[in-house]
């Protein structure tokens, strides 16, 4: 099973989980440093999930999608 939990990483390295994990054994883990101060407004999840997602960004998408949009 796939957990994300959040931590703080001091200048040492040192890493602080911000709420108790209990695993069965050892897991191994990725890191991921996000900025100190993300854009004021933008959840850091939609930062990070963006260059993932700018293959949807084009009017070809928009044209496809166009008939779920509320009528304006």
């Amino acid at each position: 099973m796939i957990q994300t939990v959040e931590a703080v990483i001091d200048e040492q390295g040192n890493v602080r989980l911000l709420e108790p994990v209990h695993l069965p054994t050892a897991r191994r883990a990725l890191v991921t440093i996000l900025e100190d101060h993300p854009i004021a407004g933008a959840p850091e999840s939609a930062l990070l999930s963006e260059a993932a997602l700018a293959d949807w960004n084009r009017p070809e998408e928009d044209e496809a999608w166009s008939h779920l949009q509320e009528a304006q």
